[in-house]
């Protein structure tokens, strides 16, 4: 299958610790199989940054991933994905268990919700009938180093 990572950096060698730890799946290499969202990703860090936009593109073998790695997939903004979102942007570091995870994002569209319940301001069942308006995007948080080396095969960098 074909992955994204939108950028100002071609990257050739992903590194799965660059990261930061409290982000929706972890510390890893984010990566979407959606092009229209990578070049969102771009296009804010070009802003951010005040340089080119670029998409790094990506075999990945991830039927070998799921086979091989502790690979966790999440289908929906289901009660599930929220607990585990919540727990990993307040310091819980339950992605440390997963090689690679894969769900929707905790974006600007649902991000008030998922903070509202993060905060105790809005309990699961609220927070999941708000969740439920809105068609998750993708992203695959790749872990592991050596699920990077073994799976993922730099193809080429497009301007964005």
């Amino acid at each position: 299958m074909i992955i994204y990572h939108g950028s100002t950096d071609i990257i050739t060698l992903p590194l799965a610790k660059a990261g930061r730890p409290d982000l929706d799946f972890g510390q890893g290499f984010y990566t979407t199989d959606i092009l229209e969202q990578a070049q969102k990703w771009a296009d804010r860090i070009s802003r951010q940054r005040h340089e080119r936009a670029v998409i790094n593109v990506y075999k990945f073998d991830k039927e070998k991933a799921e086979r091989e790695y502790r690979y966790l997939k999440f289908e929906a903004y289901d009660i599930q994905w929220l607990n585990f979102i919540a727990a990993c942007r307040t310091g819980n570091p339950l992605w440390k268990d997963y090689d690679c995870i894969e769900g929707g994002i905790a974006n600007d569209r649902v991000i008030d919700t998922v903070e509202a319940y993060i905060a105790g301001t809005t309990d699961a069942s609220h927070a999941l009938e708000e969740l439920s308006k809105h068609q998750p995007n993708n992203q695959i948080c790749i872990i592991s180093q050596r699920l990077i080396d073994d799976c993922l095969k730099y193809k080429e960098t497009q301007p964005c």
